[in-house]
């Protein structure tokens, strides 16, 4: 698979399970385990251009896919445009579900490039935040949102 731009190859378990492949053995500790259930979305990455939740896919459903983490978000010290928004927004409190979230995001912004308050709230049901309240990730999927170039 290519993960963040890199071509890796690795042997795992038919067991492993994609968020372990990327945290233990590539080091990929971004991607953080929250529930195993795919209830919290901590975990959430890209798969071929798809928001998917690494801790309910197999790291050998990932072969020949390009996979993309927190890590490969950012170009060099420029932030992606999610990343820049979260900061500025203060979306983010604690940050442990922030990289799952900041993925979704930008997973929903692909799909729907002007979301309304009720498709963001939609698009991040599967993602928790025990700190925020929501309200300014809201305004960062919509700030996020201008500066890709949505409405």
């Amino acid at each position: 698979m290519t993960v963040n731009g890199n071509k890796v190859s690795h042997e795992a378990e038919d067991r492993t399970l994609l968020v372990e492949f990327l945290r233990d053995t590539l080091g990929l500790t971004g991607t953080h385990v929250g529930c195993d259930t795919s209830q919290c979305g901590c975990c959430t990455v890209h798969v071929d251009g798809r928001a998917v939740k690494s801790c309910t896919m197999l790291v050998g459903q990932a072969n020949g896919a390009q996979v993309r983490t927190i890590e490969g978000m950012a170009e060099g010290e420029r932030l992606h445009p999610v990343q820049q928004a979260f900061t500025e927004c203060h979306a983010l409190q604690c940050g442990f579900c922030t990289p799952g979230m900041i993925m979704a995001v930008a997973g929903l912004l692909q799909d729907n490039p002007s979301p309304s308050d009720e498709d963001i709230i939609h698009g991040l049901e599967g993602n928790l935040c025990r700190c925020t309240g929501y309200i300014n990730i809201v305004k960062a999927v919509k700030q996020a949102s201008k500066t890709i170039g949505g409405a």
